[in-house]
């Protein structure tokens, strides 16, 4: 039996392309301050969490390394606060995004970051599993610790081939 799959290109992650559903985090232009004497620079508050009846707490998450092409079965959504995602290596990782249709995710989009590009994704905002695409797949999270139902899953009856673009 043919499986048939509906393609979905992963362009480069783009702060403008991601807008209302997730924030891209990354060092651009120059910094907001210079600290240790100089040496380093401070890129300050890039992510706005947002969190529901809990607090944010850090997380270490160790995934499997995946490689385009990608199939997309499934994607979730925490409805009690937003994911921040920071690689702890070198390398990007691949991000699915969909807004919201009515309980389910709407038209996936698919992005791939640089190395050193981290992503907020938005409270409640559908979004793939964790999928780095090089390096360890250790990743450092922010995101919510609290009580209460923070995940929703929806399975695709069609999956989706996630591609280079």
């Amino acid at each position: 039996m043919t499986v048939t799959l509906d393609r979905l290109p992963a362009l480069p992650a783009r702060a403008d392309a991601m807008a209302g559903l997730a924030q891209l985090i990354e060092c651009t232009g120059e910094p907001d301050k210079l600290i240790n004497k100089g040496l380093c620079g401070r890129f300050h508050d890039l992510a706005d969490l947002d969190i529901i009846d809990g607090k944010a707490g850090i997380s270490l998450f160790n995934s499997e390394v995946f490689s385009l092409p990608f199939r997309l079965e499934m994607m979730e959504r925490h409805p009690l606060g937003s994911q921040a995602f920071i690689p702890m290596s070198d390398f990007g990782f691949l991000v699915v995004l969909a807004e919201d249709d009515d309980g389910r995710p709407g038209a996936p989009r698919a992005y791939v970051t640089a190395p050193g590009q981290a992503v907020n994704i938005g409270r409640n905002v559908w979004h793939g599993v964790l999928t780095p695409l090089g390096g360890s797949g250790l990743f450092a999270v922010v995101d919510r610790i609290g009580d209460g139902a923070n995940l929703q899953e929806h399975w695709f009856d069609t999956a989706f081939e996630v591609v280079a673009a």
